[in-house]
C-alpha cells in the first residue's frame, strides 16, 4: 500500500508535515520468513541485535530486538532472548522475520461505517466517538480505514484509504474521504487552502461571554508529555473563533469554527484560554453532565465537491451522550 504523507489526527486536523515510516513485512504477502547466517570472523564479538540488522536491514533495529525477546531467534538452534549478547566465529544465526503490527494493520475489516453521503468521488461519514480513524500504536486493527479497506476494495490504492483528515478517538462527527486520487488530491489542497468549513460543538467548563471570540495561538508537541500538544512559540500557526452559546451548571455551549487544522486544535486552543472541554481528561477538563469522554463533535460540514465544484453542506446530530449533556445547559437544543 502507498505511503504517502501522513494526516494528522486531531478533534481538528489538516495535512500535517510528518511522515510515517515505510511498512515492514516479514515477507510475502506479509507472511513470516526464517532466515539464517552464520557468524563470520569479521563479526566475532559481536552483538546479537546488530548482526540481525545486518541479516534484515529491510527492519528497524527495536523491532529486531523485539524478535529477540519474543524467543523469535536461535543461535546453534537454541534459543537466544538477550539483544546484547555477544557472538562467536562459527556460530549459526537464525531468526524468524515475524512482520510488524503496522505491516498487518493496513487490513479489510468489518467495521461499521455510518455513511451519511456517497458519489463516486467521494463519501461523508459520520464517525461514533471511539472509532480510532487510523492504525497506530495500541490501535492496530478496528479503525475507521480498514473499515474502508472492506467497503471499497479499490481504496487500497489510495494513501490512507482516501482518509484526507481525522477527528480524535473519542470526537464524533463528520469525515470527508476522497475516493479516487484526483478527489483525494483536490480534498488535500482545498483543506491547506482553508475551503473546506467545519464547525464543531463542544461543551467546556467555566462561563464565556456572548459572542465570538478568535484565538490565534501557535500549536506544538508539548515539551513536558509526548501526549499532549500545548501553545508554544515554536507551533505552528492556529487559529480557531469560538462562539459562546450558552452558560449553565457551570458549563458552557460553544461552537467553533477551524481556520487551521493543529493536531488537538480545540482542545488545546479551549484549554488555553481557560475553558477546557468536559471530560477532556488530557487537557484538563472533567466529567460532568453524565459525559465520560471529551464533549467534542464535528457537527457540520461545508465544501465544494472536488470534481465537479459542486457546493456540498452536511450536518451530523449530536450523539445521545453529548446530547443529553448538551440540553442541560442549552435547553433549546442544537444551534441552527
Amino acid at each position: 500500500m502507498n505511503q504517502s504523507p501522513n494526516y494528522r489526527d486531531g478533534a481538528d486536523s489538516a495535512p500535517a508535515e510528518d511522515e510515517l515510516g515505510d511498512v515492514e513485512g516479514g515477507g510475502p504477502e506479509g507472511q513470516a520468513e526464517w532466515r539464517r547466517d552464520r557468524v563470520g570472523a569479521a563479526q566475532h564479538g559481536a552483538r546479537l541485535d546488530k548482526m540481525l540488522v545486518a541479516m534484515a536491514p529491510e527492519f528497524s533495529r527495536s523491532h529486531l530486538q523485539g524478535l529477540i525477546e519474543r524467543g523469535h531467534v536461535r543461535i546453534d538452534a537454541k534459543p537466544a532472548t538477550i539483544a546484547s549478547r555477544r557472538l562467536r566465529a562459527g556460530q549459526s544465526v537464525e531468526v524468524e522475520l515475524v512482520p510488524t503490527a503496522e505491516s498487518l494493520a493496513f487490513r479489510p475489516e468489518p467495521v461499521p461505517i455510518h455513511v451519511v453521503y456517497e458519489d463516486d468521488d467521494l463519501l461523508v461519514v459520520d464517525k461514533p466517538a471511539g472509532l480510532v480513524v487510523h492504525p497506530a500504536a495500541g490501535n492496530w486493527s478496528g479503525t475507521l480505514l480498514n473499515g474502508l479497506l472492506a467497503r471499497t476494495p479499490a481504496s487500497a490504492m489510495l494513501a490512507r484509504a482516501g482518509i484526507v483528515h481525522r477527528l480524535d478517538k473519542d470526537t464524533s462527527g463528520l469525515m470527508v474521504v476522497g475516493k479516487t486520487l484526483p478527489a483525494v488530491t483536490a480534498l488535500v489542497r482545498a483543506i491547506a487552502a482553508r475551503e473546506v468549513r467545519r464547525e464543531y460543538l463542544a461543551l467546556a467548563h467555566g462561563t464565556l461571554t456572548a459572542g465570538v471570540r478568535t484565538v490565534e495561538a501557535p500549536i506544538g508537541r508539548d515539551p513536558s508529555s509526548r501526549i499532549r500538544m500545548a501553545v508554544v512559540a515554536s507551533g505552528r500557526p492556529a487559529r480557531t473563533d469560538i462562539e459562546s452559546l450558552a452558560n449553565a451548571r457551570g458549563c458552557c455551549a460553544v461552537r467553533c469554527t477551524l481556520h487551521t487544522g493543529r493536531t488537538h486544535q480545540i482542545r488545546v486552543h479551549m484549554a488555553s484560554i481557560g475553558h477546557p472541554l468536559v471530560a477532556d481528561a488530557v487537557y484538563g477538563g472533567k466529567p460532568t453532565l453524565g459525559m465520560t469522554r471529551q464533549a467534542l463533535h464535528a457537527y457540520r460540514l461545508g465544501l465544494l465537491h472536488p470534481i465537479s465544484g459542486r457546493p456540498l453542506e452536511f450536518r451530523a446530530p449530536l450523539p445521545p451522550d453529548l446530547a443529553a449533556a448538551w440540553i442541560q445547559v442549552l435547553p433549546a437544543g442544537e444551534p441552527a
